[in-house]
């Protein structure tokens, strides 16, 4: 599943992130539920997502190719699944 680039997300405000060497991980206080992003860019692209009209535009400020959004889209989209990540 992609997640729509042209859609509105945020960092679920039930979740914490903590930085790690191969991204963060994060922890959903509501579901207690442990989630890695295995990458800096994708912990650079979900920080971003809120302060962005779009998931496209997070991508392209977090550095992230646009050769690339649709790699990022797939992840963003299992995050959305674990709740890390909502629509707003």
């Amino acid at each position: 599943m992609l997640l729509d680039l042209g859609g509105r997300y945020r960092l679920n405000p039930q979740v914490a992130l903590r930085p790690e060497p191969f991204g963060a991980l994060a922890y959903h206080f509501g579901t207690r539920r442990l989630t890695f992003l295995k990458t800096p860019q994708l912990v650079a692209a979900v920080r971003l997502l809120a302060a962005h009209d779009t998931v496209a535009g997070a991508l392209h400020a977090a550095g992230i190719p646009a050769g690339e959004h649709a790699r990022y889209a797939v992840a963003l989209a299992a995050l959305a699944d674990s709740e890390v990540i909502d629509a707003r």
